[in-house]
């Protein structure tokens, strides 16, 4: 089914469909275009007072060093993706506790805030850009977190919509090079935010036209409707939809013992997928490559200006053409969920469950993200400037992969009802570990001399952690499998001994 209840039901689908990918390619993931964004900044003349002139050479030179401003603007990145992904956890809650519509109003103006804090800011004012930037993450994420659930009106694409919506995410972060190409032509930074402040008249539009007051249901309930004015209420409890014995296979399959739940008629409590072994590997596979990630959009200006010799016109040619690949997040994203419902149609194996099936076809994509990291990353490390426009295409590859994968797998494995507080608390725990990108960045501007080679080896080292986690889905899979083959083994032996 692709989300055609028929008529205007099926219009409206499509719709939200429509105006959900526009809103995170246009402004879900604004921030982690952070590289475009600091060259502006730079020109502005932002924390320009931690740069110091030194006297070098026997002919006294006077050189500029500006590894404070650099330190700086590092700090800003870092506090921002902290609070993207910490926050996350108390908006998870939110959304399951008041639904889509309060939390949708909540990022509105978290969003709007952080846009108008940006655009009265100057170089006077650089402090600002810590809760400005900070405010611009927390509200684009709760965007993201709102539209995930999309996906639920389009059954047989979920994964594939719920990886492009990620993707849409992560190309956002090109909306920082228009404002860099628009700023060399001459449009300030203040009118740039300011425009993006009174975008925040389309997010309301859509939150009360488009969008369901509480949450969209999966599996969905025929002629499920939302909006204003909707032909029928769309109150669903998702909570009691998923109680049912009938959908007993949203519950996580934990990795222990392959049962779904003692009491295969509850749905298994937040605690108990907290503690299982799915949500612990995920987490170690989502922060050992987002630390990955942040470190290196974090520091891609110095890196850039250190293999560039401090050539301003090849470091802007270069970043411009990481915001471009950026681009093709959106386009790489699909990819993935193609991936992962790549089953869906097909007959399912006798006594296997939906779930059992989804979480199969899974590891596949967790085991190529884990691949394109390291991958990624060993480009990374290297010194060769030209090597860095493979690394800028295999790091939006891999990202693209990772968030969608991330969303689509706590999807897959646990219970709906926890979505919001599963996805929120993996997001924040994980960005307790992106912290040490900081001191990361600390230790090559100091001890290491500038030079971030042996940093780069360390995390390459530590993207083989990453593995784990589809190697453990798939041998959990696999013991799954064994066990339906014994168990209809022993059915047919008994059979045929009842008939003798």
């Amino acid at each position: 089914m692709l989300g055609c209840e028929g008529g205007g039901v099926g219009l409206r689908y499509r719709l939200t469909l429509a105006t959900g990918l526009v809103e995170c390619l246009c402004f879900a993931g604004v921030v982690f275009g952070w590289a475009s964004l600091v060259f502006v900044l730079k020109t502005d003349g932002y924390f320009t007072d931690l740069c110091v002139n030194l006297t070098t050479g026997p002919n006294s030179t006077v050189e500029t060093d500006c590894s404070g401003q650099d330190e700086q603007f590092s700090l800003v990145f870092t506090v921002t993706s902290f609070m993207n992904n910490f926050l996350t956890l108390p908006n998870g809650f939110i959304f399951d506790r008041f639904g889509t519509m309060a939390t949708r109003l909540l990022g509105i103006c978290l969003y709007t805030t952080g846009t108008l804090m940006v655009a009265f800011s100057s170089s006077a004012l650089s402090m600002l850009l810590f809760p400005a930037l900070s405010f611009i993450a927390v509200g684009g994420i709760l965007f993201l977190i709102t539209n995930i659930q999309v996906g639920n009106l389009f059954g047989s694409h979920r994964s594939t919509i719920i990886t492009l919506y990620n993707g849409a995410f992560d190309s956002s972060s090109a909306v920082f090079l228009i404002i860099k190409v628009m700023h060399e032509g001459g449009v300030s930074l203040r009118s740039s935010f300011l425009i993006l402040s009174v975008c925040s008249v389309i997010h309301l539009l859509r939150t009360f036209f488009l969008m369901p007051n509480t949450h969209i249901p999966y599996p969905l309930p025929e002629g499920f409707t939302y909006g204003v004015s909707p032909g029928k209420s769309n109150s669903y409890n998702v909570e009691e939809s998923e109680k049912t014995p009938a959908e007993t296979d949203d519950m996580p399959l934990q990795p222990d013992d392959g049962q779904q739940s003692e009491d295969s008629g509850k749905v298994a409590s937040f605690r108990s997928c907290v503690q299982s072994g799915f949500f612990l590997w995920h987490l170690v596979w989502l922060s050992v490559m987002q630390l990955r990630h942040y470190l290196f959009i974090g520091t891609l200006n110095p890196m850039l200006n250190r293999l560039a010799d401090n050539d301003s016109a090849l470091v802007s040619q270069y970043t411009n053409a990481f915001a471009f690949t950026q681009l093709c997040g959106v386009l790489c994203a699909p990819w993935n969920g193609l991936i992962m419902d790549r089953h869906k149609g097909k007959p399912l194996a006798p006594g296997e469950t939906d779930k059992e099936a989804d979480l199969r076809s899974s590891s596949l994509s967790l085991f190529l993200t884990s691949l394109q990291c390291l991958l990624f990353s060993i480009c990374a490390s290297s010194p060769l400037l030209p090597l860095q426009y493979l690394t800028f295409i295999l790091q939006v590859l891999n990202r693209s992969f990772l968030y969608g994968g991330n969303a689509a797998f706590v999807s897959i494995a646990f219970p709906g009802v926890h979505f919001g507080k599963l996805y929120g608390l993996v997001m924040s725990l994980s960005a307790v570990v992106s912290l040490l990108q900081y001191p990361c960045f600390a230790l090559v501007k100091g001890a290491l001399g500038g030079d971030p080679f042996y940093v780069n080896i360390a995390l390459t080292l530590l993207t083989l952690l990453a593995f784990i986690h589809p190697i453990n889905i798939f041998y959990h899979c696999r013991k799954l499998t064994n066990q339906r083959e014994d168990m209809a083994g022993g059915a047919a032996i008994t059979l045929a001994e009842a008939k003798m």
